[in-house]
């Protein structure tokens, strides 16, 4: 009972402990720009097509909700405030998070993870180079700046996939459409769509890199933290996005009609 305890505890204890190690190294250790891009490529070309493939049918579905809601209560005029409300507070980040811990972070893990059970990671450990700031640090930081990529690419489709399917499948008025959008919504609600995405870039990232570098047990053992850092990333993203939005609520008054 002891040791399943403490397997519990040492878990969550040690991947917060390197969350910090990557934040403060993020501000003593010299930045690795090649690194960055390079990974900042290679993070947007395994996510770019599936962020294209889930915005539109994303935002779609949204605007098929809120048009029909909004029609049954009378308030046709306000579908596009509803839906660009909807695409950016909530929509959006979730649909980032979703595509990169589960593109993103599961790439990395597996790259640390092969690096690992390979026995790079303990020469570069030999040879005085700290991988943490060497490997991990620009791979976060590609993942974050991907990550608000994402983010402005799936609301730009949604509020667009929203207009086409208020206006032009259920004939509402393009005017009311265009000028309700600032009857809900505010700067605010970019900015901390803006802020969530970054936040779920930067922990997907650091969940991956942690599962991979504590790999072992061979390719089947890679193939293990991979899908662990899916689950935990998955769990860890939808349980900050709730504490993110009922801070906001708190923090930032609601516009009304």
């Amino acid at each position: 009972m002891a040791f399943s305890a403490v397997s519990v505890i040492r878990g969550p204890g040690e991947l917060t402990a390197m969350v910090v190690d990557v934040t403060k190294r993020l501000f003593t250790t010299p930045f690795q720009l090649r690194e960055f891009i390079e990974q900042a490529w290679f993070i947007t070309s395994v996510t770019l097509m599936p962020t294209i493939l889930v915005s539109v049918p994303f935002g779609a579905v949204i605007s098929l909700q809120v048009g029909n809601l909004t029609g049954q209560l009378g308030a046709q005029s306000f579908a596009g405030a509803s839906a660009v409300l909807a695409v950016v507070r909530e929509a959006a980040p979730i649909a980032a998070a979703l595509i990169i811990a589960g593109a993103a972070g599961s790439a990395i893990c597996s790259d640390l993870g092969a690096r690992k059970i390979r026995e790079e990671i303990d020469a570069m450990e030999v040879l005085g180079v700290d991988p943490i700031a060497r490997l991990v640090v620009p791979r976060v930081m590609a993942t974050v700046f991907v990550a608000l990529m994402i983010n402005g690419l799936v609301i730009s489709a949604g509020i667009g996939g929203g207009y086409f399917f208020t206006v032009i499948i259920q004939d509402g008025s393009a005017g009311a459409f265009l000028s309700s959008f600032t009857a809900l919504a505010s700067l605010p609600d970019l900015y901390i769509s803006m802020v969530k995405a970054a936040v779920f870039g930067y922990l997907a990232a650091i969940v991956g890199a942690f599962k991979g570098l504590n790999a072992g047990g061979g390719p089947s053992g890679v193939g293990r933290a991979v899908n662990e850092s899916v689950i935990v990333a998955f769990m860890l993203l939808f349980f900050l996005n709730a504490i993110i939005t009922a801070i906001y609520f708190q923090v930032v008054p609601q516009q009304g009609l």
